[in-house]
């Protein structure tokens, strides 16, 4: 029965080292294909494929490898170098996974609905918690679980681990207490304190017995006073 996994065609590479450049230039991606007991295969895939497979699929989804037109085996893409200038695709981690094995994977949390204290109290949403860890066979490995942002109606409510919908097939390793979401109050920005500058009839009194204390020091000083 043919697998409804997406699929990868790669061949085998014997470039290896800053000579995969050239493979680069020609579209194609340097990867390595490992797994538990399985030995390191050098490969390449085409760029464009290989883009495209990532944009249409989750991080945990499972894809069928083929390697040089050999029998599909499934894989997960475990990690994805790039050049941090022009963000282009440098080097591919595929890893060979074993049906029968369970993984152990992040999985991305993801917020639906509305909050009344971001809504109308004006509120900021911390994403507090951003990944659940989890254990899972290779098969029933979530793509994202969901929470509803309709449990933060006030600034002292908060979403927990536990609070979460979990699959029963799936083992969450997560601390339960973790706080997942929140709402925080909108900054008050304290007002500068203004001081009162004097009124008019109160500057010349003062600047009157300025003038008379001055006075009155030069007459003390005066020895034919």
């Amino acid at each position: 029965m043919p697998s409804s996994r997406p699929t990868l065609n790669a061949t085998h590479r014997e470039i290896t080292g800053k000579h995969v450049a050239r493979l680069r230039r020609a579209g194609q991606l340097p990867a390595v294909v490992y797994g538990r007991g399985e030995p390191s295969t050098n490969v390449s895939v085409d760029t464009h494929e290989f883009e495209q497979l990532r944009r249409h699929a989750g991080p945990n989804t499972l894809v069928d490898l083929m390697i040089d037109g050999d029998k599909a085996r499934p894989i997960l893409v475990q990690d994805v170098q790039l050049n941090h200038v022009n963000g282009r695709l440098l080097h591919a981690d595929l890893y060979l996974v074993r049906m029968t094995d369970e993984l152990t994977v992040d999985v991305p949390l993801v917020a639906v609905g509305e909050s009344e204290a971001i809504k109308t109290l004006g509120g900021t949403l911390l994403h507090v918690t951003e990944h659940l860890r989890v254990k899972a066979l290779p098969d029933h490995l979530p793509q994202a679980v969901t929470y509803d942002l309709a449990a933060l109606a006030t600034f002292e409510d908060a979403i927990h681990v536990r609070d979460l919908e979990i699959p029963s097939d799936v083992t969450l390793l997560t601390d339960l207490d973790e706080i997942v979401a929140k709402v925080a109050p909108p900054r008050v920005e304290e007002e500068p304190e203004v001081v009162a500058a004097p009124e008019e009839g109160e500057a010349a009194a003062e600047e009157g017995e300025a003038a008379a204390s001055g006075a009155g020091a030069a007459e003390a000083e005066d020895p034919e006073g």
